[in-house]
């Protein structure tokens, strides 16, 4: 027996729990509150696409002569579908791996229209290998059975969302109430058929759903009816990433007779104080809620009269992923890039550098809102510590740092704690283009273990980065991601296009500007999204600044993604499939010479963009100067010293060669004997293990002490020789 159960309804990720509840789950543990958290998304997978399950999906009626061809196809390979699927769920959770030679050979899977897409495979695959291979066809096959199940049994289903059209912008509950008083879907009863056995296994108090987007919206309140219905003595609350951005003005008591509590933005102090109202009643009155949500006096009522404050971040304790199936979930990769598999590929656990955004400017962005506004990093050694710690609970060694934007100075303390502790880890995060990130904090964090970062290009127009106050050019981000990819780092950017005033010019630049950064090899991802104006942003406080002008409509129930006429009068959405064919196309490294107009179907104008304008921007250096306050890392500790005299036409030299054994090559370099032994000196008194680093005019004073001319030594091409290697770098 629990006192809270906290869920994530379907449907989320297929790879790795999405990290709400475990996050607070580690935070009331530090209160000493017992709770229990379930993915329910995960369990109602794994029924599904189980031999039984299966099954149950081809035994429905259906009208075979009405049906799709591809349908019909699938219902006639049921057989095949009902024996393989077991195997192939095993084989996508890492238990069955030696499943990956039967599925590669083509004839063990039964195929449908999904598996049209393999023209590309051994580009792909060559790179990525055998098991990658498989998983992307066993992907491929559980996508035509979801085909099919979407076609015949439940058109809302899918794996990532479930009757996501109902919760986007829903500003009127009619719908939706509608829905959830229907009858019970086939994804229904399998969702409540789990809860039920949860529930009575738990045995909570205090049920709390966290929603994160759209498409959990519908099951939370399916479950929750479900709740009130077979347990009127337990309460439910309602958090998360949407109630938290298309919530915040409720007003339909309806909404109430599903949720007792909906609480808004940090999640922690208001659902201790529901719990104290639940728990402990005699102590606390209705007043002293935090942005919370309930019915008083027959009316929807938002408190938030508590004196207390926030937690900070230091206060809320390391993710607890206990009660989670860790090892039941599934690895698949959709699309055949490295990068892109990232989300949906591999068991991440999930942490945060810094709670909001260090830049909090762009204005298409929710920045009114605190998980935006209120910044506040954690320090490098509790992050450390918490990832130390979730290996010790998980067993898994890789983490997706989820910020909005992880800082560049915090990003280069984890490296450098990572290294000091020794941690062998493997990370990625989401980042601004920055000019930061140079080449040498990119090897850094490279060498700590990240293998990947993700970070708005958005539009790739000098005016229009302007207009969104992103704070970064075209130039810029080129130059950023060409030290990311020399570093072996890949990255993701995410684009946009219809932001207002956008011109279709600017919208064609753009993609050439897309295409050239794929082309030269500094962008391995991408994903193209129409820019959509939310009610939190600058353009959805003040539109018409930016051009356009907001459908007024009356709010009851959800209120974030507004309505609106942009002035230029461009329908946007037309250029969606151009956009996305092409980006498909560069990701796999193919068709960057096909003119930009092929990917449409009607007339663009030619490009103004000149066609080695990324090529020429990554020529030009960047102004270098000596900053004194520069922090200086020496990475290699494998050095051996051998001193030797050179003698040339009467002259000698008293030198020393030094041989650097590296991971993956030896490097040997000569300098004076004295300046040698000087170097090894410092690299023994500064290794990566040294709490302090010394900065470059720390490192000039003591050079300056024995010899003279530190720039002379500094830019000398055996320093050089260790500053390309990695083994000296300038932060």
């Amino acid at each position: 027996m629990k006192d809270l159960l906290l869920i994530t309804p379907p449907f989320t990720q297929l790879n790795t729990p999405y990290p709400a509840t475990a996050y607070i789950k580690g935070f009331l543990k530090t209160k000493n509150i017992s709770s229990y958290q379930i993915d329910l998304g995960i369990e109602v997978i794994l029924e599904l696409f189980s031999k039984d399950g299966i099954r149950k999906v081809f035994a429905k009626d259906i009208d075979i002569k009405t049906i799709s061809e591809n349908a019909q196809r699938i219902f006639s390979l049921r057989d095949e579908y009902i024996k393989t699927i077991d195997q192939v769920i095993l084989f996508l959770q890492n238990q069955n791996p030696t499943l990956a030679r039967q599925i590669c050979s083509m004839n063990f899977l039964p195929e449908a229209s999904r598996f049209n897409q393999l023209d590309d495979m051994e580009f792909a695959f060559g790179n990525m290998g055998l098991q990658d291979k498989a998983k992307h066809l066993a992907t491929l096959y559980l996508e035509d059975i979801s085909d099919y199940i979407v076609e015949n049994i439940d058109s809302d289903f899918g794996f990532s969302r479930y009757a996501e059209r109902l919760g986007k912008s829903a500003n009127s509950f009619d719908e939706l109430y509608f829905k959830i008083n229907s009858e019970e879907t086939f994804i229904d009863h399998i969702t409540l058929r789990v809860l039920k056995e949860k529930l009575d296994i738990v045995q909570p108090k205090l049920v709390c759903f966290s929603v994160p987007f759209p498409g959990n919206l519908y099951s939370s309140f399916r479950c929750a009816k479900f709740i009130k219905e077979n347990y009127p003595h337990i309460k439910t609350a309602m958090g998360g990433g949407f109630p938290n951005t298309e919530l915040r003005e409720v007003n339909d008591k309806r909404v109430f007779e599903f949720f007792d509590f909906i609480t808004l933005d940090d999640g922690e102090l208001p659902l201790e104080l529901v719990y104290e109202r639940v728990f402990h009643s005699e102590q606390i009155e209705e007043s002293q809620l935090k942005r919370t949500f309930l019915i008083e006096n027959e009316k929807v009522t938002y408190k938030n009269n508590s004196t207390k404050h926030d937690y900070k971040q230091t206060q809320v304790g390391t993710p607890d992923y206990s009660d989670l199936k860790l090892d039941k979930y599934i690895s698949v990769i959709e699309i055949a890039n490295p990068m892109h598999s990232l989300w949906s590929d591999g068991r991440w656990n999930k942490l945060t550098m810094a709670h909001g955004c260090y830049w909090g400017k762009c204005t298409f962005c929710d920045i009114s809102l605190d998980y935006i506004r209120i910044y506040e990093p954690v320090s490098a050694k509790i992050l450390v510590d918490r990832m130390e710690e979730l290996i010790a609970t998980t067993g898994e060694t890789g983490f997706h740092f989820v910020d909005e934007a992880a800082p560049p100075a915090l990003m280069r303390e984890v490296a450098l704690e990572i290294l000091k502790r020794n941690l062998v880890v493997t990370w990625w995060t989401n980042i601004r283009f920055e000019k930061s990130f140079t080449r040498d904090l990119c090897f850094l964090l490279k060498h700590s273990g990240c293998v990947a970062v993700s970070g708005g290009l958005e539009v790739a127009s000098d005016r229009l980065l302007k207009l969104i106050d992103k704070g970064v050019s075209v130039d810029q981000v080129a130059k950023v991601t060409r030290n990311f990819t020399e570093s072996g780092i890949m990255v993701h950017a995410y684009l946009m296009y219809g932001y207002p005033t956008q011109t279709v010019q600017e919208t064609v630049d753009s993609l050439e500007m897309v295409r050239q950064l794929f082309e030269m090899g500094i962008l391995q991802s991408g994903f193209w999204h129409q820019f959509a104006m939310t009610a939190h942003s600058p353009v959805g406080i003040n539109p018409e600044e930016y051009g356009v002008i907001p459908v007024k409509q009356e709010i009851l129930f959800a209120n974030n993604d507004i309505d609106f006429i942009d002035k230029t009068g461009i329908d946007h959405s037309k250029f969606s499939f151009g956009l996305k064919k092409s980006l498909f196309n560069y990701m796999h490294g193919i068709n960057f010479e096909m003119p930009l107009q092929s990917w449409f179907d009607f007339k663009i104008p030619r490009t103004t963009v000149h066609p080695d304008y990324i090529h020429d921007s990554l020529l030009e250096e960047d102004n270098f100067s000596l900053k004194p306050n520069s922090k200086v890392v020496f990475l290699e500790k494998n050095v051996i010293a051998e001193d030797f005299i050179k003698t040339k036409k009467g002259n000698s030299w008293e030198l020393s060669q030094l041989t650097f054994h590296l991971k993956t090559n030896i490097l040997k370099i000569e300098l004076a004997r004295e300046q040698a032994h000087w170097l090894i000196k410092i690299l023994n008194e500064n290794s990566i293990e040294s709490a302090k680093k010394p900065s470059l005019q720390q490192l000039k004073d003591q050079f300056e002490e024995s010899f003279e001319d530190f720039e002379l030594f500094w830019f000398s091409k055996p320093i050089q020789q260790l500053k390309e290697n990695g083994i000296i770098l300038i932060l």
